[in-house]
């Protein structure tokens, strides 16, 4: 999981004319990004084995981006220097002064390797129209004579994550924008949303041990952590890198650019007054961002304290997260009416969902048997799923396993239930680009879903007289028109909306506002999940293998 952050680029004038000519003689696109290819066949001069140089991009691209600019270029060489002089590069850092004086490294056979460079970007020039493109995704779309599909040919792109903030762009965005899906459904994605971290939620009753088990992890107490027996944590925590400890209000945090979390401002102000960001400098941090949540009260509490939609929160953090953490207490196993509303509003991201039982030690194994039956029954019951959900059993906190109560048979599985559960965790950067690319899909086929229902609606509106009526009956029989747009469209039931949410939005708008259907916006759709998205997959790797 550690990776060595990238030294700070800084060497002297001499060595930067050096680096801009071989930046200029690498970047075949001339677009100031040097892509995995151009680097695969510049870094290869270098004569390195191909591990240290994976080990090189990993660490000079520690932003994730697919591609290097040129400050990232620069300690992509140093880096090689110190691979070719025998460091270590995972932990071999360098303060400013040491790094001017690194010289540039050897790099064998660059004429011949500039040679090549420039025969291929003739040869990628001269057959533009035929079959030997180079690996594009173009932002000038260009069409296959063999089919009547838009192929679009992406250039201009460096990684997965660039292509799909384009053909976001591109091709959905126009179509949420016309039937206002960040209304209904959720609000319109920005570059942030694309490059975040991979995010981790963990949920359960008060003093589960939510916020120890992130302390676990850490090895240490976030800024702002508290740990007690009573509900301590009272507010949404979004634990993350940065520079320095410190924490961030929740009103700050949403308005900044560079955050995934602008979507919360719909909350209003009594939520983000519940919301703060929690940085720190770990290695861990690096690569996963955790969300600690407020326990979920039992009763009617939580409902008439809470000035805010807890719930709806929830359901925005799981849309989001690439892993959902329930966690449970041994001696708390019932399943309240809010916690259930809590689960239930997870339904779609059932595929996240993975179970803790907590402090497992604090029973023997006869009780934990027992204590394990129970959480399982209770589950099926909320989940409502024939397929057995995944649970981790465990202590995960600092203290040793109490192996009085379990034995030496119960230690043994804790701490294989512990490992497996850290290999899962450990597992989602490298799932994290495939998971944000079946979340892009789900999010294209609602907003195809959604533009069907809201073209079907105001086809159903009158021309002239009795739009009032026509829009009431339309709000009351909302189930028999979802209907009508299944059959007639042939879509699967389970792609629907809730009807009752869809319901108390549309109760606020004039249905006879709304636009047609546009079959080219939809077309549009259909050929980015047909035909661009697999293009993208071909010629694009993950970047975190």
């Amino acid at each position: 999981m550690e990776i060595a952050s990238a030294p700070i680029s800084s060497c002297s004038k001499e060595h930067q004319k050096i680096y801009q000519h071989w930046f200029s003689l690498a970047d075949s696109d001339r677009d100031g990004r040097l892509t995995g290819n151009d680097a695969t066949n510049f870094f290869a001069a270098s004569k390195l084995s191909r591990p240290e140089l994976k080990q090189v991009w990993a660490i000079a691209d520690s932003k994730r981006q697919g591609f290097l600019g040129f400050k990232e270029f620069i300690t992509a060489m140093q880096l090689i220097s110190l691979a070719q002089a025998g460091n270590d590069l995972t932990t071999y850092l360098k303060s400013a002064a040491e790094l001017e004086a690194i010289e540039p490294p050897l790099m064998e056979g660059l004429d011949a390797l500039i040679a090549n460079v420039k025969s291929l970007a003739i040869y990628s020039e001269s057959e533009v129209n035929g079959t030997a493109q180079l690996q594009s995704l173009p932002s000038a779309q260009k069409f296959s004579s063999k089919s009547a599909k838009k192929v679009v040919s992406l250039t201009m792109v460096t990684s997965i994550i660039d292509g799909l903030k384009r053909l976001y762009i591109e091709k959905l965005k126009p179509l949420e924008v016309t039937y206002r899906f960040n209304d209904f459904v959720s609000p319109f994605l920005t570059n942030s949303d694309f490059d975040a971290k991979p995010m981790v939620m963990l949920l359960g009753q008060y003093s589960t041990g939510k916020t120890t088990f992130i302390k676990h992890l850490l090895k240490c107490n976030y800024p702002g952590a508290h740990i007690g027996p009573e509900p301590t944590t009272d507010r949404f925590v979004v634990v993350m890198s940065g520079p320095d400890e410190r924490s961030i209000p929740g009103n700050t945090i949403a308005v900044q650019a560079d955050m995934p979390f602008s979507g919360l401002t719909k909350f209003s102000g009594a939520f983000l007054s519940k919301f703060e960001c929690s940085q720190m400098q770990h290695p861990l941090l690096e690569h996963i961002t955790f969300v600690d949540t407020p326990g979920v009260l039992s009763g009617e509490k939580q409902r008439t304290q809470r000035s805010y939609d807890f719930t709806g929160v929830i359901s925005w953090f799981a849309a989001k997260c690439d892993l959902i953490l329930l966690l449970f207490d041994p001696h708390k196993l019932d399943i309240s009416d809010e916690f259930k509303r809590v689960i239930t509003s997870l339904r779609g991201h059932d595929d996240k969902i993975r179970v803790v039982l907590n402090k497992a030690d604090q029973v023997d194994t006869q009780q934990l048997m027992r204590v394990y039956g129970a959480l399982m029954w209770s589950l099926g019951k909320v989940l409502n799923t024939p397929e057995v959900v995944r649970v981790y059993i465990g202590s995960f906190n600092d203290k040793p396993v109490n192996e009085g109560a379990v034995g030496p048979i119960g230690k043994e599985l804790f701490e294989k239930e512990q490992d497996d559960l850290l290999i899962d965790l450990m597992d989602i950067p490298k799932k994290a680009c495939d998971r944000r690319i079946n979340e892009f899909v789900k999010r294209a086929r609602a907003a195809k879903i959604h533009a069907y229902l809201i073209s079907h609606l105001k086809k159903e509106m009158p021309a002239m007289m009795g739009k009032a009526k026509a829009q009431q009956r339309l709000v009351d029989k909302l189930e028999d028109e979802f209907a009508k747009v299944q059959r007639e469209f042939h879509l699967p039931g389970g792609d629907f909306p809730d009807v009752e949410h869809f319901r108390e939005v549309l109760s606020g708008y004039s249905i006879d506002k709304f636009e047609k259907l546009k079959p080219k916006l939809v077309q549009a759709v259909d050929d980015m999940l047909g035909y661009d998205i697999p293009e993208l997959l071909k010629n694009f790797r993950n970047p975190y293998q």
